[in-house]
């Protein structure tokens, strides 16, 4: 239980009891309230207010029929001292605020001399399965800018839950089966032709794939293989092209994303759903429970009798099955047959309409829709010189993660992909990216833990150390910029707690911003070097505590913590 946890809870029973004792002396009316169960203490914007404000009055008005701020002043002259609080008030129509003494602040330097980069983690979770399905990208083709904010939202995401106590498991699905590939195949074959008997030998199709990466594999194909493949029939010709490309352009995926610090627990392939028979026997599951209906020879979802406006195509009218069928199969795969507790998929924006369908169709196969949710991601812009950039100056093609990497750092990448939330768009400023400035967000974390880094070597090279919690003196640490820091320390697993809970990563990016905020504001107003040695102890302490808490942070988010810059 983290400090300020241990802390809500410490003055949410001290609460509870100036209720109950208040009811007993008959200063409040007797009503069946439960404090605990609406009792929440939040920080104030304003820290005139104290350090923490709970509206328990204005929650118990109703059942006590009373006056909300006169609730507040029984409350609030029942509340048994406490070592932490050093006085309380009534406020407005009834708040009540807490100002805390610093004493509650200095064993977040043990909690992180004892746990170390650890330190924030917490047991929300309570080791439930979760799975994170994130970039998915199609492998007919080289992965966008889209593909690489999901990438970093998907990975961080999943370092959170870790951070919060679930059993993650990365996924990665490939969609190798379908539409998609036989377009892919179509393609392929005719740029073989092309390749072989000249551009004029067929006519590319309408729909094809018209990307270099098509021409690129026919010609690493015919380098490996030569050109026989040219005298058999299409679909032999098709199938064979269809293998070897596709695996190469797996393994670029795995190549990309390993560059881009993404590793997967699993690549699961949609083709296995079709080969085991787990796509018919979830449309026979569907059919059984009346949700479909046949129609022009097609094999329809009933989306209208789950209370959704557009049927769905299952089967076609040729006899494939869809994207869709597979991908309810997929989900069936996942929560049952697999067993996760929570599935989580992180997809484009313009997947919206699909989430509906998705939850309902796992409701119309007896499953728990809960377990099931999607984070929708927003757009991605590339901004230079004030200018959208949609082309790369050395392909004169669409912008792909490839060509990001090799203009920005990946611990820029990482950090500015992650620094909004899923559901915003997100600007990506590529002159940005490269400055080294307090501007740019992730040189100013990275050179506050190397600011810190040097001044504990400087030290160290001196005979001077960090000094243990149990030989140091916090209660020297009484400046501004040190209790403000004390106070971002502390707030370090409630920020775990929030992200894990709204599903937010972005929200650990902006807390490490702050906390590296917090250290450069205590750099400009407090020397850890000093005559006073305990003092300096206790500086050199927090400031290592710092180091600690932004190494950790980094190392979560996979981005470099560097000692010199």
């Amino acid at each position: 239980m983290s400090i300020i946890e241990n802390l809500k809870k410490e003055i949410g029973q001290a609460v509870e009891n100036a209720v109950n004792t208040a009811m007993k002396k008959g200063e409040l009316p007797e009503a069946e309230v439960n404090v605990k169960e609406l009792m929440h203490l939040e920080v104030p914007k304003d820290q005139t207010h104290g350090d923490f404000a709970c509206n328990i009055a204005m929650l118990l008005a109703k059942a006590m029929r009373s006056n909300p701020r006169n609730i507040a002043v029984a409350i609030e002259s029942n509340l048994e001292k406490l070592d932490i609080i050093e006085k309380t008030e009534v406020a407005g129509a009834g708040f009540i605020n807490f100002y805390l003494s610093d004493n509650w602040l200095y064993p977040v330097l043990k909690e992180i001399e004892e746990q170390g980069e650890s330190y924030g983690k917490i047991d929300l979770g309570k080791g439930k399965k979760a799975m994170i399905e994130f970039v998915s990208a199609n492998p007919t083709g080289p992965m966008h800018m889209g593909n690489a904010r999901g990438g970093a939202l998907g990975d961080c995401l999943a370092s959170v839950l870790e951070y919060a106590g679930y059993d993650v498991t990365r996924e990665f699905y490939i969609n190798d089966a379908g539409n998609q590939i036989e377009k892919f195949g179509k393609s392929l074959n005719a740029r073989f032709i092309q390749k072989v008997k000249g551009e004029d030998a067929i006519e590319f199709p309408e729909d094809g794939y018209q990307g270099e990466d098509i021409k690129d594999r026919v010609n690493e194909f015919i380098e490996l293989n030569g050109t026989a493949l040219i005298d058999a029939d299409e679909d032999t010709r098709k199938k064979e092209l269809i293998a070897y490309a596709l695996e190469k352009n797996v393994e670029g995926l795995k190549a990309d994303l390993g560059t881009y610090r993404i590793f997967y627990d699993i690549w699961f392939r949609e083709s296995e759903l079709h080969n085991s028979g787990a796509v018919a026997k979830t449309i026979e599951r569907l059919t059984e429970n009346g949700y479909t209906y046949e129609e022009e020879g097609a094999l329809w979802l009933n989306c209208e009798k789950m209370g959704l406006e557009k049927n769905e195509v299952l089967i076609r009218a040729n006899g494939i099955p869809t994207y869709f069928a597979a991908d309810i199969a997929y989900h069936i795969n996942k929560i049952e047959t697999r067993g996760y507790d929570l599935v989580i998929n992180v997809w484009g924006a313009d997947h919206h309409g699909h989430v509906a369908r998705m939850k309902r169709a796992m409701e119309a196969v007896g499953l728990d829709s809960d377990k099931l949710e999607v984070v929708l991601m927003q757009l991605v812009r590339l901004m230079q010189d004030g200018e959208v950039v949609r082309m790369s100056k050395r392909t004169g093609k669409a912008i792909t993660l490839k060509d990001l990497l090799e203009d920005v750092s990946i611990d820029v990448a990482r950090f500015f992909f992650n620094m909004r939330a899923a559901g915003s768009h997100l600007d990506f400023d590529l002159d940005l990216a490269v400055e080294q400035s307090n501007d740019n967000p992730v040189y100013y974390v990275q050179y506050a833990h190397a600011r810190i880094c040097s001044i504990i070597k400087l030290l160290k090279d001196e005979g001077i150390e960090v000094p243990k919690f149990e030989d140091m003196k916090p209660e020297l640490l009484k400046e501004e910029a040190e209790i403000a820091l004390l106070k971002k320390l502390c707030e370090f697993p409630e920020e775990i707690r929030a992200a894990a809970i709204s599903r937010e990563p972005s929200k650990i990016t902006r807390y490490v911003i702050d906390l590296a905020t917090a250290f450069h504001s205590f750099y400009n107003a407090c020397h850890v070097r000093v005559e006073d040695k305990e003092l300096q102890a206790a500086r050199l302490k927090l400031i290592d505590s710092v180091r600690q808490v932004i190494s950790g942070i980094l190392k979560m988010l996979k981005i470099e913590a560097p000692e010199k810059m």
